[in-house]
């Protein structure tokens, strides 16, 4: 049976419209969400490490924990995975591919997990999508850097891919999981193949800065600007994180409430007056 691995939901959708047409590629999915090209992976094999994500992204998304009762301790996020080393030991005719895209998120996500399942080899598998020419739907060439943009029918070609990970990279791949994890940079980006680079939290705060006007506008046409010259974008949700922390340092200004990108407007300080969307103020809500 061939366990598939993908790093994000919007990876799953074409390949299981894939094994409709090839049964031979058929098999159960396995997604994991956490996208690893940003925010803390300090010790993120142990338990402490995993706490730290766990406050990093509720941070980001200002989610709250209600403190723990009296006596009670603050529960630790479960390894994830625990549950596929253990599959792995009990089902032996498993095997595993990963399937990975040029983008730093399923390459982080490749590092991460084949330097946990290094006593299985033989049974590992990985398909990387590594500038490879791929058919689009008016038959064009073009080179995918993510799974979601394959269409189902070029995974029967992907599948030729498909190559047992050596012993040589369980080991070079494990060790650079383990720099990246004592680097602990605040966002990864990838620079070709699978070399990552490491850079601070605050590497996309010149181009918010540069895309945000002196007339207040919707924080999302910001991140919208940004994330259009992006070879490889990166989630909302950290764009949205990076700009509430530069209207938190003052070099941005903000009006309406810091939740989503759409809740919130900004411009730069001492800017121009309304944006034509806002409504006056009124006497109600001065």
């Amino acid at each position: 049976m061939i366990l598939h691995i993908v790093f994000g939901q919007s990876s799953v959708a074409n390949l299981k419209a894939a094994f409709e047409l090839d049964p031979q590629l058929e098999g159960e999915i396995l997604c994991y969400e956490d996208d690893l090209a940003v925010g803390p992976i300090f010790i993120l094999d142990t338990p402490d490490g995993r706490v730290a994500r766990r406050d990093w992204w509720n941070d980001l998304q200002d989610i709250t924990l209600p403190p723990p009762a009296e006596g009670e301790q603050v529960p630790v996020p479960e390894d994830p995975v625990r549950s596929l080393k253990a599959r792995l030991r009990e089902e032996e005719e498993l095997v595993i591919w990963i399937w990975a895209g040029q983008n730093p998120t399923d390459v982080c996500g490749y590092y991460w997990l084949i330097s946990q399942l290094d006593r299985f080899s033989g049974r590992i598998h990985l398909i990387y999508l590594n500038n490879l020419p791929f058919l689009n739907e008016k038959n064009g060439v073009f080179y995918p850097t993510h799974l979601s943009q394959i269409l189902p029918k070029e995974y029967l070609k992907a599948k030729k891919l498909a190559r047992e990970v050596s012993l040589a990279e369980f080991e070079l791949d494990g060790d650079e999981w383990r720099r990246l994890m004592n680097e602990n940079a605040g966002v990864r980006l990838l620079e070709g193949g699978k070399k990552i680079r490491g850079e601070a939290a605050t590497y996309y705060d010149k181009e918010l800065l540069a895309a945000t006007g002196k007339e207040f506008a919707k924080a999302g046409k910001s991140a919208s600007a940004v994330i259009g010259k992006m070879k490889y974008p990166v989630m909302d949700h950290y764009l949205n994180w990076r700009l509430k922390e530069l209207v938190k340092e003052g070099k941005l200004e903000a009006r309406g409430e810091l939740k989503t990108l759409k809740d919130y407007e900004i411009r730069q300080p001492g800017g121009g007056g309304e944006s034509e969307a806002a409504a006056p103020e009124t006497a109600e809500n001065a």
